[in-house]
């Protein structure tokens, strides 16, 4: 089984998005009893809190099945119990290195760097867009699943 932890600053947007899009993508491939993917914040302040009403938005819009979830703050431990820790943004990678030590076993990556998109997930709940967060979002998913399978 491959664990994936998505992270971002609160886990109630991009890290949750990208969540529930790979767990789609996986499920209708009929390969979801082959990952386990989560997600988490590098910071304290949504803590307990649901998904962004934006984020749930751009879930319906595209049909994307979510669970009722509370945001929960990454742990140390996180680093042994997961394969990859993908953050969204540079911040949160310092953020994610911060929590976990160093990475020896080179588990943490960018989202973005996946696809080339050239830049960082932008976060909606700065942008209000998230539309584009969406499709950046969905890019990094696609090309992360083709990165799986390329390495098996």
């Amino acid at each position: 089984m491959i664990k994936i932890l998505f992270v971002c600053h609160g886990n109630i947007c991009r890290s949750p998005m990208a969540e529930f899009v790979l767990k789609d993508m996986v499920r209708k491939e009929h390969r979801e009893n082959c990952f386990e993917i989560a997600s988490a914040a590098t910071s304290m302040e949504e803590i307990g809190n649901d998904i962004h009403r934006g984020t749930k938005g751009i879930l319906n819009k595209y049909k994307i099945p979510y669970d009722r979830r509370q945001a929960t703050r990454m742990e140390r431990r996180d680093y042994d119990k997961y394969d990859y820790i993908i953050g969204m943004d540079s911040w949160n990678i310092r953020n994610i290195l911060r929590i976990v030590g160093d990475d020896p076993e080179h588990k943490v990556y960018l989202l973005s760097d996946f696809c080339d998109l050239g830049r960082d997930i932008a976060d909606p709940w700065y942008t209000g867009d998230f539309q584009t967060t969406y499709d950046d979002v969905r890019a990094g998913c696609i090309a992360f699943l083709e990165f799986l399978k390329e390495k098996k």
